[in-house]
């Protein structure tokens, strides 16, 4: 197995475009290559482009009659009127639709190849991870779940276990309901409660179909939820699942929306915290996935596309190249004046938030008036006495 990392890129991604106004504006894309390339992590990377994601490779996942629907509205935006969540204001219909998604799914689904494979020890590709697109349908600004999609390819090649863990701020709901009850599935969402955040799904109660329960795990976090209490759900949920499960890959999904600058959510996570959890994977990926730490990530949400996005991503790209980014280091003045040019925008001057992220480990045990606590406990309640492990 080669140890170079792998980044997926072609800038034909920056046209999967909703349009003028849209919080998922491609920008972030283009700003965070760009980010990349100031740092030369593109020359310590394979940077590889994957063929978009055929007909076979889509039906993994999603219905044929889905699939189709999506080519009809990608020729003719015109005749979109919600069916499918084709149209709607989170989906709004574009020329190349279908082209541009099958694109960022072939991206995935081409990366979690050359891992299975043992072309690369680690692969990143920022521009999936749309985690919300069901098998019949557009939703939260997805149209294909390359996420889904990957994994389902991994399974497709022969994977008996396949790790997935999500820590955007929305609920990674496709991609549960991709593998409700597929026991070789182990999906982990950390995201705001539903009670306040779309897609309002992903309570703990939520473990997993008839024959596969305890395969669905869901961290729902109270509103307001900042690093330490953040990282304390990750730390007591996540590691001691990953080492049960001993997944022959590991998908992780990182959404940059948890940040307490993303406008559409209500979590007060810091750059320094999503980069802890970045290398936490890392290091996990190492520890409990074969092959000598297959890992495969993605990015997701994340609409502070100048001051989060790029820093976050790029972060994790360096993470999954080996070479990563001391949070002190500065940001290249030709980046901050590329962004300035593009976007008329102030950049940020460092590679971080300035803050130190620390948390307090399960182990030293839990108290029951606490929030946070509160919701790890119902989490570990709900999905670790079926699969034979203490709450």
């Amino acid at each position: 197995m080669s140890g170079r990392g792998l980044l997926m890129w072609d800038e034909a991604v920056t046209k999967y475009d909703f349009g003028p106004g849209h919080p998922m504006d491609p920008v972030r894309l283009e700003l965070t290559m760009g980010l990349v390339r100031a740092f030369g992590l593109d020359r310590e990377l394979e940077v590889r482009a994957g063929r978009p994601a055929g007909e076979s490779t889509l039906r993994l996942v999603h219905r044929e009659d889905y699939v189709a629907a999506v080519r009809e509205v990608s020729a003719d935006p015109g005749v979109a009127d919600g069916s499918y969540g084709l149209g709607t204001t989170d989906d709004p219909a574009f020329h190349g639709m279908h082209e541009a998604s099958a694109l960022i799914a072939g991206q995935s689904v081409a990366a979690a190849e050359a891992i299975w494979r043992g072309e690369a020890e680690h692969a990143v590709n920022f521009a999936g991870g749309l985690h919300h697109a069901m098998p019949g349908g557009a939703a939260g600004f997805c149209v294909y779940n390359d996420a889904a999609l990957a994994v389902a390819r991994l399974l497709e090649l022969g994977a008996e276990r396949v790790a997935y863990v999500d820590v955007d701020v929305h609920h990674g709901d496709g991609v549960q309901a991709a593998f409700w009850d597929d026991p070789r599935v182990l999906t982990i969402s950390m995201h705001e409660h539903p009670r306040t955040l779309f897609p309002q799904t992903g309570w703990p109660e939520e473990t997993g179909g008839p024959a596969a329960e305890g395969s669905a795990v869901n961290i729902a976090l109270p509103a307001g939820t900042g690093d330490e209490g953040w990282l304390r759900a990750f730390h007591a949920v996540v590691p001691e699942l990953l080492e049960d499960f001993r997944p022959q890959v590991l998908v992780t999904q990182h959404g940059a929306d948890s940040h307490f600058e993303d406008p559409l959510a209500h979590l007060a996570v810091s750059l320094d915290a999503q980069r802890a959890v970045q290398e936490a994977c890392h290091e996990l990926a190492h520890s409990w996935a074969e092959g000598g730490g297959r890992w495969l990530a993605l990015g997701g949400g994340g609409y502070a596309v100048v001051d989060v996005v790029p820093r976050s991503w790029t972060h994790l790209v360096g993470i999954v190249g080996h070479r990563p980014i001391p949070p002190e280091t500065a940001v290249p003045g030709s980046w901050r004046d590329a962004v300035y040019a593009r976007v008329r925008g102030v950049a940020p001057g460092r590679m971080t938030d300035g803050r130190v992220p620390v948390w307090r480990g399960w182990e030293g045990g839990y108290d029951p008036a606490d929030r946070i606590d509160q919701a790890v406990l119902a989490t570990r309640r709900a999905v670790f006495p079926l699969r034979g492990l203490l709450a």
